[in-house]
């Protein structure tokens, strides 16, 4: 396990960045099903399947419905996962250290779990649902706001922004793989209005679509938006960009030390098998493949990180 101090800082990140991209996770479902034409069930048990949270689900659960799947993933005790849960265990790990963060950050984060106790209180209505997926966002932002606003560029910060990227990455190609594999009707609606509603709708969910346009104008198809979500080192939730930063602030922590530690060496092997190729490459090995892979990477380089840091306080 990562230093108390460094697990604290870590694990911090990674669940403020986790409420987040839940939120984004059900709004991608959300705008998707309103061009789905199928069944209601089985478009939210691929939501949840792409969250990771079918199986526990469906423990708690006897059948799959839109409601119950957004109640999970927005508030549900049980779930580790949810918004609120995740929020929750952000607090604590920012209380354990307490003495590493700004005051400033600290006040953010305790801001935050207060504002999600009255917004989850109780089950959220289907008309209330964007205000509320729109208050988590922008307290995330002001999170994120304060990191990079008072934080010195420490060992502390760079801990943080691991925990961040590793979670950013890990969301980012959730998000795709619900599209392409799982929330798409059919192949005939490959090229469709369907599919390019649904295409745009990934771009919503990730904040990418004006930087998109500013890019490719409105010229720009599925094999553009995947080159754009996960190759473009510009985007600051595409995976190239993410990878770049997990391996930046490995070297930070590892500087000084004869060679890279091996977290550094895994990352740098994702980077070079998965990230070096063009989009049509990526199409040609599949994307549901290509993504599964590249999460299987991202959880074993959160594991080496929390070896090879195991001691650091």
């Amino acid at each position: 396990m990562l230093g108390k101090t460094a697990n604290g800082l870590f694990w911090m990140s990674r669940y403020l960045e986790r409420a987040e991209n839940i939120a984004r996770l059900i709004e991608t479902g959300q705008r998707i099903g309103l061009t789905r034409l199928g069944n209601s069930e089985e478009e939210w048990t691929s939501v949840l399947e792409s969250a990771g949270s079918l199986g526990a689900f469906l423990a708690e659960n006897d059948t799959v419905t839109k409601e119950a799947a957004i109640n999970w993933m927005l508030r549900a005790r049980e779930n580790p996962s949810s918004i609120q849960s995740c929020i929750h265990a952000a607090r604590q790990n920012a209380r354990l250290v307490r003495t590493a963060i700004t005051g400033e950050l600290w006040e953010a984060i305790n801001a935050t779990y207060m504002d999600s106790k009255t917004l989850l209180a109780r089950k959220v209505s289907e008309r209330d649902m964007p205000n509320v997926m729109r208050l988590i966002r922008q307290n995330a932002a002001l999170v994120r706001g304060m990191t990079h606003g008072t934080m010195l560029r420490n060992e502390i910060y760079d801990f943080l922004r691991l925990g961040t990227f590793l979670e950013r990455a890990d969301n980012t190609a959730r998000i795709l793989d619900v599209k392409y594999y799982v929330l798409l009707p059919s192949v005939r609606s490959v090229g469709t209005s369907i599919d390019n509603v649904q295409w745009e709708s990934i771009l919503r969910s990730v904040s990418a679509r004006g930087g998109f346009r500013m890019e490719y104008g409105a010229s720009g198809g599925p094999q553009e938006i995947t080159h754009f979500l996960i190759l473009d080192k510009r985007m600051p939730r595409s995976l190239a960009f993410c990878v770049g930063k997990l391996k930046t602030n490995l070297g930070y922590l590892n500087s000084g030390q004869p060679q890279r530690c091996p977290a550094q060496r895994l990352v740098a092997d994702l980077e070079s098998r998965y990230l070096s190729h063009d989009v049509a490459a990526i199409f040609d090995y599949g994307l549901h493949e290509f993504i599964q892979d590249v999460l299987d990477s991202l959880s074993k380089v959160s594991r080496q990180i929390e070896i090879d840091f195991r001691f650091y306080e």
